[in-house]
């Protein structure tokens, strides 16, 4: 089992070159809100890759995480600014990025070490990421919304479907993370893993065929 969840975790990040690359060659051809985007999964392609040599050479990757969890969101913030400007004011969105920085900055200093997992910062960004993707789909059911955003609808839909299956997925497998790795088997932990790994596959590959079909318009 634990040779097969290795190679499984490594496959997973196969997606995010294939999907960073694409992004990379059609960026110049992007509409603003899908460069927005595109930023943020350079940011994922260059942490993921940089967290499996740290993983390979038995170095802590944690701090990397760390760093991630809160400049991600940031962006991901952005783009959704972007997806509902005109239908939520982006100050609401600024408000709740900032706060959210300061939150996990906070954390990482006085609470969960920079060294180890930080999933009270990794569960609230779910809660709000999914708060986020169920409000873009509330208002892409919006006949005015869908034809002031008709060139980048089918674009928005798959990215958004993306980062709601991810972080509805693995919502709890973040809050119970500590719980998991005090009180259940080695080899569990890898399972759970395992089955993070899989919803990532899923969620790149849904980011790909968005930024595709923006592509094909």
């Amino acid at each position: 089992m634990k040779d097969f969840s290795k190679y499984i975790i490594i496959i997973s990040h196969v997606p995010i070159l294939i999907t960073s690359c694409y992004a990379l060659i059609t960026f110049r051809k992007q509409q603003t809100i899908l460069k927005v985007f595109s930023c943020f999964l350079f940011l994922s392609y260059l942490v993921q890759f940089a967290s499996l040599l740290f993983w390979f050479n038995r170095m802590n990757n944690m701090p990397l995480l760390h760093a991630y969890v809160g400049i991600g969101f940031l962006m991901l913030a952005l783009f959704y600014k972007k997806v509902l400007e005109g239908f939520i004011s982006g100050t609401v969105i600024y408000s709740v990025a900032i706060a959210f920085l300061i939150f996990t900055v906070l954390n990482s200093l006085f609470v969960q070490s920079v060294l180890t997992f930080n999933s009270y910062a990794l569960t609230l960004e779910s809660v709000l990421l999914i708060i986020f993707s169920l409000t873009t789909y509330i208002l892409l059911l919006d006949k005015t919304v869908k034809e002031k955003r008709k060139s980048l609808v089918s674009s928005i839909n798959w990215i958004n479907s993306g980062i709601f299956i991810y972080y509805v997925s693995n919502l709890l497998i973040f809050y119970f993370s500590g719980y998991f790795s005090r009180y259940f088997s080695l080899e569990f932990n890898r399972y759970t893993w395992v089955v993070h790994s899989f919803f990532s596959v899923v969620m790149y590959t849904f980011f790909f065929i968005g930024l595709w079909r923006r592509a094909k318009n």
